[in-house]
């Protein structure tokens, strides 16, 4: 199985992928701008689950906001969640201007 990879196109937005050979077996849609990457989607083909595959695209996309100086905006539920689960390792890269106020 090859490395994530980045494709975007030339208006930023673009996905992180995960190959396997000719399939692809993840992906990780973002759109880039100059201050943020904003994270819709997050998905890994079933045949594939479980092997932390959404897990290294997250790391790779975090890898990619920390070399780009950017702040992340998780909007993918999957990713919003592993935030908030382990809040201190990704403080420095977290927007959260689009967060929703908890109302419990």
């Amino acid at each position: 199985m090859n490395d994530v990879q980045l494709v975007k196109n030339s208006n930023g937005e673009g996905v992180f992928l995960i190959m396997d050979g000719r399939e692809k077996v993840g992906e990780m849609v973002v759109s880039v701008d100059d201050k943020n990457i904003t994270v819709y989607h997050t998905e890994v083909a079933t045949s594939h689950e479980g092997k932390g595959l959404a897990k290294k695209l997250l790391d790779e996309m975090v890898a990619y906001a920390r070399s780009q100086k950017l702040s992340v905006i998780p909007l993918c539920p999957y990713v919003h969640l592993q935030f908030k689960r382990h809040p201190d390792q990704y403080a420095d890269i977290w927007n959260r201007s689009q967060e929703q106020e908890d109302p419990s």
